[in-house]
């Protein structure tokens, strides 16, 4: 066998040469394996990342060398091969050797339009790209190719003060040099870099002979490929074109063919049928060698076929997930690659119906993407409205400046929420992850006017309550009118890979449900249990608050237990349809947590309205909500400061959920409730707490004569109580680390301002990331890892766990698993990202063992 070339950087791409995408790149790699595969690649030379280091500084480079590899009379294309293909890279430039002697010989041979062209293609590049001329000067109109030619040597000469090159040498040097300094750009650098490239990522160059796709006989080029890049299923797709180069085919008109026979128009699989049956058996080849669904670039020449060059069929994550699963289940890759190549942060696209992204954008406002997912709908201004619009089953985007509990209803209907406040951790964003709805927050250059019922955009548009807008909470985009969807992709596919993500993560994974429909999605989501029950939302429904609000205008404990009482079935059915549920799984409930004012009217006509139905005087009212004002209420009387103090609140609480325990056990459900308290700060609050909750434990028993087992915790969400964790673990079987408030008081930051000026904050690099979107593990994390080890000294077997919206971020998951956490609890539709976040942690360390294991 001949021994590769190798010589001053570049190196003879052969089954056998020395080739690594470290060093030449992934083109220059998977050139090489299809050479090893058989396919009938064209003669094909790579440059190093550090000759073309050396071409971008200046130094010397042996280019006749390079050429003495390919011949006198060959014609070239120089293309870039980066390490990574998603990092780019400058354009593809061909038919380097051409010149008036070769168009001579072309002439001849190929025909004198073909050459014309291949000489037009190669000087315009060359002009524009290398010589770096005004591209405007050679958009010549003449239809004739050989008049087009004489034109453009001419305008090349007045342009550049000398005639066009016409030495190989020469014309290969300097496009070598050009597209090594262009990789070395300012411009260039900055563009890989937000593609994920390292400052220092190098660059290859892959010099190959042109298969030409013009001249006599059936000569073109096409591309094939062989999955649908949206869907992922098996599908034949691409064009052809005749007399073409490279990728031509998919930028043409309508002279392309279709490459299966199609009713639209002429095919190759009609005109050439044992091509497209070659081209068939080499893409069975490559996925099954390669182990991948490539895109093949193909050419004729006279018939005969030549593949430039394959590449990873780029894919929209659903097409990837698709892909992944079919591979494994054919036995081509394992089941661990599969899971491992499907990112978690792109499941969020399949969980919910997307925002076609063939379809054309008509962007009206820009905010940020705290919920993803995709719908159409009518702009309502209100809760009302939206529950007017959902009556009459008509969608609707709610859009609030930002939402209030008292928005739930509205929330719970609406297709969509857009705020003009608000961060990834706002009361919108919160409610509207666990509810699955898409959601735009913190859309700053809107101006509402809820009394007119109207939203300004930035551009002046104006638009009204009733207007129909998509909005795309996976960009931040809300659109004019309605936009083309993709439905959620949950098939047998997405099932298998999360099942087998479950068989090999080994950190916990819970949902935050709040309701039985939560309930229902985090069990279809294949949830371990419910990790926080947010009881405060079960409130706010239809015909509770009220019943509330009598509670708060009750003037004696009696008379604020008569209120509660007409509470009590109704949070018992609550916690009856949750453990009927979740049966078998854990369940773990928190007590009340927000302050009593927000059950009140913030105006004067609330008031009057809330002062009828209570039979009392406007001005009893408005003194009650100016008496529970507080500055600062996320600060205030909340949480088990509430416990404390109304012990009467959680008392009821407690035997709605000890009742519902013995009413589902009956049933034969066997349920061990787990029932946490917020915002703990001392250690008496628990024992406080817990001797009235142990009460109403022992009361329902002797009550019903069933007898159960319950389990106490706390939700760990401020400093001290990280820092107090032995002491607080003494009285807890469980402690949950809230983190969206643990951070908000850490920082000192709230939460639904931030978004104000983070933005700023992360591009001048004061904070990494949104504290509140990603754990902050130097900070928050330090508080954290210090809880965990306090609890544990005090309660070796304390479980201990993350139940802020940090829990579904898989960098978060990294940290808790690094930790020794037992589980994470996330939105239900956080679940999935959560589950596969695992498993890559745990494969990727089995992974990093097996490696060490062989040295």
């Amino acid at each position: 066998m001949q021994k590769p070339t190798q010589i001053a950087g570049f190196t003879e791409i052969t089954a056998t040469a020395t080739m690594a995408s470290a060093t030449h790149g992934g083109r220059a790699k998977c050139l090489q394996r299809l050479i090893r595969l058989g396919l009938p690649v064209p003669h094909t030379v790579a440059l190093s990342f550090g000759a073309v280091k050396g071409l971008a500084s200046g130094q010397g480079f042996d280019v006749a060398q390079l050429l003495a590899v390919f011949g006198d009379r060959s014609l070239l294309c120089v293309r870039p091969s980066s390490q990574d293909p998603d990092w780019g890279g400058p354009g593809a430039i061909l038919n380097i050797g051409m010149n008036d002697r070769r168009h001579l010989e072309l002439s001849q041979s190929h025909g004198e339009d073909a050459a014309s062209m291949l000489y037009l293609r190669f000087l315009q590049s060359y002009a524009v790209h290398v010589a770096r001329l005004d591209a405007d000067a050679f958009d010549l109109t003449e239809a004739d190719p050989t008049e087009r030619l004489k034109q453009a040597l001419i305008i090349y000469e007045e342009e550049a003060d000398e005639p066009f090159p016409q030495d190989a040498e020469v014309q290969l040097l300097e496009v070598l040099r050009s597209m090594a300094r262009a990789w070395e750009g300012t411009t260039a650098r900055l563009l890989r870099q937000a593609r994920g490239a390292p400052p220092d990522a190098g660059l290859g160059l892959v010099v190959q002979e042109m298969a030409l796709g013009v001249g006599p006989g059936e000569s073109g080029s096409g591309v094939i490929r062989f999955v649908d890049q949206v869907t992922g299923l098996r599908r034949v797709s691409g064009r052809y074109l005749r007399q073409s180069f490279l990728r031509d085919a998919l930028e043409a008109g309508g002279g392309a063919l279709y490459l299966l026979n199609d009713p639209r128009g002429p095919s190759l699989e009609a005109e050439q049928p044992e091509i497209l049956e070659r081209l068939n058996e080499m893409a069975d080849i490559c996925r099954a060698r390669l182990r991948e669904e490539m895109e093949i670039e193909f050419t004729l020449e006279r018939g005969k076929l030549r593949v430039l060059d394959a590449v990873r069929v780029s894919r929209s994550p659903r097409a990837a997930l698709k892909i992944a699963v079919g591979l494994a289940e054919e036995g081509i890759i394992s089941r661990e690659e599969a899971v491992m190549r499907v990112e978690p942060r792109a499941l969020p696209e399949l969980l919910h119906p997307q925002v076609d992204p063939k379809a054309r954008r008509d962007v009206v406002v820009r905010g940020i993407a705290a919920s993803p997912g995709g719908a159409i709908g009518k702009l309502v201004f209100s809760a009302h409205a939206a529950q007017s619009h959902a009556a009459q089953g008509e969608p609707c985007v709610l859009v609030r400046r930002e939402t209030t509990p008292e928005d739930i209803r509205g929330m719970h209907v609406a297709n969509g929420i857009l705020t003009e406040r608000g961060g990834m951790t706002s009361h919108a964003a919160v409610i509207a992850r666990g509810l699955g709805l898409p959601c735009i927050v913190g859309a700053s250059g809107i101006r509402l006017s809820t009394s007119k019922k109207t939203l300004r955009t930035l551009d002046g548009r104006v638009l009204k309550e009733g207007d129909l807008v998509t909005i795309d909470g996976s960009t931040g985009e809300v659109l004019a009118g309605e936009v083309e969807m993709l439905e959620p992709a949950l098939d047998d596919s997405f099932q298998s890979l999360l099942d087998w993500a479950d068989a090999a993560r080994d950190i916990g994974i819970r949902a935050n449900a709040d309701t039985p429909a939560d309930a229902q999605t985090a069990r279809m989501f294949k949830a371990e249990g419910i990790g926080l029950c947010r009881t405060e939302h079960m409130f706010f429904e239809e015909g509770r608050m009220m019943v509330m609000r009598e509670m708060i205008f009750a003037d004696t404990e009696e008379d604020r237990r008569a209120a509660l009482d007409q509470l009590l079935p109704m949070q018992r059915e609550d916690f009856t349809q949750l453990f009927g549920i979740m049966v078998g799984q854990p369940v773990c409930i928190r007590l009340f947590d927000p302050p009593l004012h927000e059950f009140l009217p913030s105006d004067r006509e609330g008031a009057r309205a809330l002062a009828e139905a209570l039979s009392l005087p406007v001005s009893d009212v408005m003194h009650r909500v100016e008496a529970m004002a507080e500055f600062n209420p996320m600060l205030g009387l909340r949480g088990v400061r509430l416990g404390v103090t109304v012990p009467e609140i959680y008392d009821m609480q407690a035997r709605a959920i000890f009742e519902a325990t013995v009413a589902v056990g009956r049933k034969g459900a066997h349920v061990v409730p787990e029932i946490m308290l917020p915002l703990v700060s001392a250690r008496r609050e628990v024992e406080l707490l817990k001797t009235r909750i142990d009460g109403v434990a022992a009361a329902v028993k002797n009550e019903t004569g069933a007898s159960f087992d319950y389990r106490l915790g706390v939700m760990v969400e401020t400093p001290r109580a990280a820092l107090r964790a032995g002491d607080i673990a003494g009285h807890a079987t469980f402690l949950s680390f809230g983190t969206n408030d643990l951070t908000q008081m850490t920082y000192g930051l709230s939460r639904d301002d931030a978004g104000k000026f983070m933005g700023a904050y992360v591009q001048q690099q004061v904070f990494p990331e949104d504290p509140f979107h990603t754990l902050d593990q130097e900070g928050v994390g330090e508080l954290l890892m210090l809880g965990a080890e306090r609890a544990r000294a005090a309660r070796p077997g304390v479980t201990l766990s993350v139940c802020g919206e940090h829990g579904g971020d898989p960098d978060t998951i990294a940290f808790c698993r690094a930790a020794g956490f037992d589980y994470v609890s996330c939105s239900p539709f956080r679940v999935p990202v959560a589950r596969l976040a695992a498993a890559h942690l745990a494969i990727r360390d089995e992974l990093g063992e097996a490696a060490s294991g062989l040295h």
